[in-house]
């Protein structure tokens, strides 16, 4: 607990505060948007401050979610910053990173990056930042988006399914990595291997497991098996994106005994949705890579237990309705989860012993670690923002998909009772929504260097 200040804007109350050093009984204190102590449940209000007393509802670190496509503009029928940015603020999340992808331009040059920002601006309601994209041909705009801020840079190993963002083969995901690495950036990857995807049956068809046939861990675990190599030869950072074949987790923690560079994420629908439970065609539950099978989610979950899986964040990658054909060949890849991120994780969680102070570890400290925003996001200690999620912990909901906010609403999640409520969202001590309703737009854009 820290000292009492003299004057705060707004106190919020609660009898579970989510706090790096544990949960418990506390008063946080805000001052111009930051952090400005953590009282005792029952000190003193200090002068000027506004109470709110959330009483037994949890106080949580508003999340920081480093997976998100928006595809704006461009592919705005599909989402935008506005839709996407309130289905992030209602489901507890305060930042987000939008991916280079999906939009038209994809973000790949410096000047596409204006571009984004520019739409981006007046339509954020939480804090937004981008990732750059590494495609063939643009070794030499790295460096200049790297200074523009963008917080590292996206590649894929085998086709991302639109044709203006190619795929790295292995001569082109060196160079660029030696570039990357040459300054200290961050390179995020989607690892299949293409060789097992085109040698693989083809997906056709209404049939789940044909589709998951098509998509084998082999791509997954020889396509991370390069990137390590190639991350101890160079030094690089390196992380690995919506890791679903559990296959892979023992090379990735040998890599890092070894000192190697690696980080890696996986997603709430590879911790909640399996195989066996999908529809044939039902496309809603259609991703790159796959939903696997239980088995293969009971050790993914191993893997986030000990540490091997450092975040858990949305990959929210939404089209529009009529993309979700009932044919797992045809149908666009993706889960729109944003809004739904925290309870379905919080509710697989709590029923295998974890509480929410692993919640809060996965979904904002350690996303907030990998962008390096943890000196201001992620926590709830004096200096950070004064971001919040309000989460009624064991309240339940039914999932309604005409009640998310994101813009086609379409979800693997529809029907399914979830545990944990938010109640309200607080970005920089002001609150921007109230049981899932918009009271306010604050969000900013954030680069790398500042938030």
């Amino acid at each position: 607990m820290t000292a009492t200040p003299s004057h705060a804007d707004l106190v919020l109350r609660s009898r579970r505060v989510v706090t790096p050093e544990g949960t418990r009984p506390a008063a946080v204190a805000v001052t111009d948007g930051r952090i400005t102590a953590v009282l005792p449940h029952g000190a003193a209000l200090p002068a000027g401050a506004r109470l709110v007393d959330v009483g037994d509802d949890a106080l949580l670190p508003g999340l920081v979610d480093t997976h998100v496509h928006v595809n704006d503009p461009g592919r705005t029928e599909w989402e935008g910053f506005w839709t996407a940015t309130r289905a992030a603020a209602a489901g507890g999340i305060t930042t987000l990173l939008d991916m280079p992808l999906n939009s038209l331009p994809p973000t790949t040059t410096a000047a596409h990056l204006a571009v984004k920002r520019e739409v981006a601006r007046d339509k954020a309601h939480v804090d937004t930042g981008f990732w750059g994209g590494a495609v063939p041909g643009n070794v030499g705009d790295l460096r200049p988006l790297h200074e523009a801020g963008v917080f590292g840079f996206k590649c894929f190993l085998s086709p991302s399914g639109v044709e203006e963002f190619p795929e790295l083969d292995a001569a082109r995901l060196e160079a660029a990595l030696t570039e990357i690495a040459a300054f200290d950036g961050l390179l995020i990857v989607h690892a299949e291997d293409p060789a097992h995807l085109s040698g693989a049956p083809q997906p056709h068809g209404p049939r789940y497991a044909d589709f998951l046939a098509s998509r084998p861990r082999a791509a997954e675990n020889d396509a991370i098996a390069l990137l390590i190599d190639l991350a101890r030869r160079l030094d690089a950072r390196v992380h690995v994106l919506h890791l679903s074949s559990s296959d892979a987790l023992p090379m990735i923690a040998a890599a890092r005994r070894e000192g190697v560079r690696i980080t890696v994420e996986t997603c709430p629908h590879f911790l909640t949705l399996t195989a066996e439970e999908v529809p044939d065609g039902a496309t809603e539950f259609k991703c790159c890579p796959p939903i696997r099978e239980r088995e293969n989610q009971d050790a993914l979950w191993a893997g986030l237990a000990e540490g091997t899986i450092d975040c858990v964040v949305s990959d929210h990658s939404p089209c529009t309705t009529d993309l979700k054909v009932p044919d797992f060949g045809r149908a666009w890849g993706g889960i729109s989860s944003l809004q739904l991120g925290l309870p379905a994780v919080w509710t697989a969680a709590r029923a295998r012993g974890h509480g929410l102070d692993d919640v809060v570890r996965w979904m904002s400290a350690a996303p907030a670690a990998l962008a390096r925003l943890d000196g201001d996001k992620g926590g709830i200690a004096v200096g950070r923002h004064a971001d919040f999620a309000v989460l009624a912990p064991e309240e339940t909901f039914t999932v309604d998909p005409a009640a998310l906010h994101h813009r086609n609403q379409v979800t693997a999640y529809a029907g399914r009772t979830l545990h944990g409520v938010v109640r309200s969202t607080w970005l920089r001590g002001e609150q921007i929504t109230d049981h899932g309703r918009t009271t306010a737009k604050a969000g900013r854009l954030i680069e790398r260097t500042s938030a």
